[in-house]
């Protein structure tokens, strides 16, 4: 194993200067934009092992350490069952790395091994609601979770193809169960490609997907969509930039550009649903 303090400095050298523009500046950029990190926040940095949620927590240090104003963090893993292997692989990453990182252990995997229909819809929601839970127990008001652009995309396009409606993945909710709490997403501006070159940089080897259900299949994810249909989306975006180059920006801009009078129907926050033909 590297000597972790080395190490450590090399990653953190290597985003304040080699990725500070294509990882730190879209951090903040995004963070600021939303509105995502307030003063006296205290915020759950959810690890699930991954490049993203690793990345995240290197990111989160480094504005950490900039001071501009007061805010708490905490690095939350959850243990829904992994392998010894795999939850080896967590904690030796977040050792080298220097994430000092609290893990709580639950069943889930468990939970869910004899259900049948969307296991890992299920499996997805028991993990949400544990981290809100174990975030509120350590005094956090928010958790942060490691989706990327790229992630966006893909949820606007496969929601109209696959889904028959027009939505995105917010940067930031209101928990509908925990009062008070709100879940955040500050890799939101950040391209896949860019975590992708940074983790070969350093050599780093992260969890892909480490449920013991999913090895060798097509699985769902939490908004409903298999990760099958998530590589078409991944693969019908890829063949339009070829036409198009700005085909990405498109898509993620479309969903700041509505334009309600010029829909069929439109769901409120209520969920109340309205027809043009209402008011035509």
């Amino acid at each position: 194993m590297r000597e972790s303090t080395d190490f450590q400095k090399e990653v953190e050298q290597g985003i304040r200067k080699t990725f500070h523009k294509r990882l730190f500046t879209p951090f903040v950029k995004g963070i600021n934009r939303y509105r995502l990190v307030e003063e006296g926040d205290r915020i759950a940095v959810c690890i699930s092992g991954g490049k993203d949620s690793m990345l995240m927590a290197k990111l989160f240090q480094e504005l950490k350490r900039h001071d501009k104003f007061p805010f708490e963090l905490e690095f939350l893993v959850m243990d829904p069952g992994y392998s010894r292997a795999n939850r080896l692989a967590i904690e030796d990453n977040a050792r080298m790395l220097g994430v000092p990182i609290t893990i709580f252990e639950t069943e889930i995997f468990d939970a869910v091994y004899d259900i049948e229909k969307s296991p890992c819809y299920l499996c997805a929601r028991m993990r949400r609601g544990y981290l809100y839970s174990n975030a509120r127990k350590l005094g956090c008001n928010k958790i942060a979770l490691g989706h990327h652009y790229d992630d966006v995309i893909e949820t606007i396009l496969m929601g109209m193809l696959y889904g028959a409606q027009v939505q995105t993945m917010m940067p930031k909710l209101h928990s509908t169960n925990f009062e008070g709490m709100e879940l955040i997403r500050p890799l939101y501006l950040l391209r896949e490609e860019d975590i992708i070159r940074w983790a070969a940089h350093h050599g780093l080897h992260f969890l892909q997907c480490a449920c013991r259900f999913t090895e060798g299949c097509s699985h769902t994810r939490e908004d409903g969509t298999s990760e099958s249909k998530r590589m078409e989306t991944k693969q019908i975006i890829a063949r339009m930039k070829q036409f198009n180059p700005h085909v990405e920006s498109n898509i993620f801009n479309s969903v700041s550009n509505v334009n309600l009078s010029t829909v069929i129907a439109y769901k409120d926050k209520e969920g109340m649903k309205h027809n043009f033909l209402d008011e035509y």
